[in-house]
């Protein structure tokens, strides 16, 4: 199949190549990277590689035009970009000073909110990216524990403990039991397998929720052996429930991670859970320089606002779901795309047999307007009125159009 779509037409403005002259791979998030972006179509001119400024669920690139965002900073953000009372929140604690010798009054405000809403929270520790906050979960259990092997399913971030990236020694991979997602038998089997765990730690959706039973199984074995049941919420909580898919599901861990949505796109993470694996943080050494610092813990204490006020989580639910009808219905109905829409409204992904499909239809949006993240997820904010979905939909079919096989004049 022919895909002579030109995508010239607009220059590069020069902030792609600084970026690669300065910086490895452009990007020091790994999932910004143009590569990671647009796949094979990340040398196209025409893709936005940076933002100038967010408002909504919109944004800026460097050159002046606007678009539509469907990644929302991978997830980070559920709000809306700059939404008026997080800035406001974070404005004032800068005003005020936001750090000090001593840790900010906000750390302790917060973390009472967070263990009022996260059904396993007893103690809170703060940390600033979702990788911290799950290794210094297992950092926890093997303390609490006194065992080294972990049983794994699900993506926790680049640091050694859970990586196979080069450069992590094979000691290190080798704690590691990694299993399969909502796999009954293949967790059964990894317990059984192998010296007792010191936790069982896993993301309760991959690609969609968790089965309940798979979930409770977690629970049953990790209590039957002792070890540490984490659940890895940092992409869940604040968006499937404010209390995450334990919330959901009615399953408790012993150990939960947060982050992304907890702060709409600040840097905070936090590991919570019960007070006597808490307890285990006076018995090792967890602490960042930055993890009591008060704008992050300020945009969370806005955004727990925000979820006292009404149900956000539904709401992005809602968005999410419209939006991913509208892609799914599109794509329908122009089955040369070879594109097609999977898991659930409020976290969903787009799926196709040949990654050139799919990069194809992340760069013809894009040169419409319309940011899709290439593969998972699509998440759905507030921001996602009704305004920004009508908006999805009219471009829609332009892009679709101008997916049809064939070879086609550059314009």
């Amino acid at each position: 199949m022919t895909r002579s779509i030109a995508f010239g037409g607009l220059p590069d403005d020069g902030w792609r190549a600084r970026a690669a002259d300065v910086i490895p791979g452009g990007s020091s998030t790994g999932s910004k990277r143009p590569e990671a972006l647009y796949g094979t179509r990340a040398f196209d001119a025409a893709m936005p590689t940076h933002f100038e400024r967010a408002q909504g669920c919109a944004l800026w690139s460097t050159d002046g035009r606007r678009f539509i965002d469907l990644g929302m900073a991978l997830g980070a953000v559920g709000i809306g970009y700059a939404d008026p009372s997080v800035t406001q929140a974070v404005h004032e604690t800068v005003l005020q000073g936001n750090v000090s010798i001593l840790p900010h009054r906000l750390e302790v405000e917060v973390a009472e909110r967070l263990i009022e809403v996260i059904p396993c929270a007893e103690q809170v520790r703060f940390l600033r990216t979702g990788a911290e906050a799950t290794a210094a979960a297992v950092r926890l259990a093997r303390t609490a524990t006194d065992r080294d092997r972990i049983i794994a399913c699900g993506y926790f971030g680049w640091l050694d403990w859970c990586s196979d990236a080069a450069g992590v020694p094979q000691d290190v991979r080798d704690a590691v039991t990694w299993v399969p997602f909502d796999d009954v038998l293949a967790l059964r089997s990894a317990v059984a397998l192998g010296p007792a765990p010191a936790a069982i730690i896993i993301e309760p959706l991959v690609h969609d929720i968790a089965s309940l039973e798979w979930l409770q199984v977690a629970r049953d074995e990790a209590t039957r052996v002792g070890a540490v049941l984490i659940f890895d919420e940092v992409k869940t909580a604040f968006r499937v429930r404010t209390g995450g898919v334990q919330a959901l599901r009615d399953v408790t861990p012993d150990l939960t991670t947060l982050g992304k949505a907890m702060a709409n796109g600040y840097p905070l993470a936090a590991v919570v859970g019960r007070a006597d694996v808490m307890d285990a943080a006076r018995r090792t050494w967890i602490s960042s320089t930055a993890a009591s610092e008060g704008t992050g813990l300020a945009a969370a204490r806005a955004v727990l606002e925000w979820h006292d006020r009404l149900d956000v989580c539904d709401r992005m639910a809602s968005a999410g779901g419209q939006l991913q009808q509208i892609l799914g219905t599109a794509l329908a109905e122009a089955p040369w795309v070879g594109v097609q829409v999977a898991g659930p409204p409020v976290m969903w992904r787009l799926v196709a047999d040949v990654a050139e499909q799919l990069d194809a239809l992340v760069a013809a949006a894009a040169r419409s307007g319309v940011l899709l993240k290439r593969g998972a997820y699509q998440f759905g904010a507030l921001a996602h009125d009704d305004a920004a979905c009508d908006e999805v939909a009219r471009v829609l079919p332009e892009v679709m159009q101008s997916l049809v096989p064939g070879p086609r004049m550059a314009t």
